[in-house]
């Protein structure tokens, strides 16, 4: 079975030996891979929507790997009990969404060993929480596929460091080892916060905003951090 490239990468976070519970798994490609290559001994595939779960169910079956995968629909972690699962996944959801599951079930997510999140939009949000509430960042990945590119986090529980809220927008751990695709990703958050900026400027009541101030001042972190790559 090959893997996109954004799951593969995610696959390759994963240590050996654990058991995983992938949440919004679609067509449960990555617990397949995962479970096929030995990675995981067992995994739960959940989904909230009908269709992804029958096809992630008959995905399974078609497999033959029913004893080593169960597939629940559900909402988020109500698929998964506390001590269930050492690893869960979240992957292809806004940051919001992320944030949103993760804490709908306290009594589940103490008992995670660690998480791996790819929120579509809102990274620096999840990095947010992920400091606030205990985790601290092991692992940052950044892939670029049809044109995309992924951010893909990795955390532990742990006590994390403070760092400089520029930071917290690119990716401490992408700065800290110059990734490859840095400069497209810094380039990038310029010019979705560029738009911001350019919007709020049509209005008055806007560009007096603390809000604006704030992004005014984000924009120009991120312009200084490109200009020193």
């Amino acid at each position: 079975m090959k893997l996109s490239l954004r799951l593969q990468a995610i696959a390759d976070m994963v240590p050996y030996g654990v058991t995983l519970a992938d949440i919004g798994t679609d067509h449960a490609l990555l617990p397949m891979y995962l479970v096929e290559q030995k990675i995981v001994t067992s995994a739960i595939a959940g989904d909230v929507h009908q269709g992804p779960y029958l096809s992630a169910r008959n995905a399974v079956a078609a497999m033959h790997l029913d004893r080593q995968i169960s597939v629940c629909l559900g909402n988020g972690l109500d698929v998964v009990r506390p001590n269930e699962a050492d690893v869960v996944v979240i992957a292809g959801m806004g940051g919001t969404n992320i944030i949103d599951i993760l804490s709908c079930r306290p009594e589940v997510t103490k008992t995670i060993k660690m998480l791996i999140l790819q929120p579509m939009i809102a990274a620096a949000l999840v990095r947010n929480w992920l400091s606030i509430n205990g985790w601290r960042l092991v692992a940052e990945q950044l892939v670029q596929e049809d044109g995309r590119l992924y951010q893909i986090l990795a955390a532990r529980p742990g006590e994390s460091l403070p760092v400089d809220p520029v930071l917290n927008e690119i990716g401490p751990l992408l700065w800290q080892s110059r990734h490859s695709l840095l400069k497209p990703h810094i380039q990038e958050l310029i010019n979705q916060l560029q738009g911001i900026v350019a919007a709020m400027r049509s209005s008055a009541q806007a560009t007096g905003s603390a809000k604006y101030q704030e992004n005014v001042r984000k924009l120009t972190a991120l312009e200084e951090k490109l200009s020193c790559l």
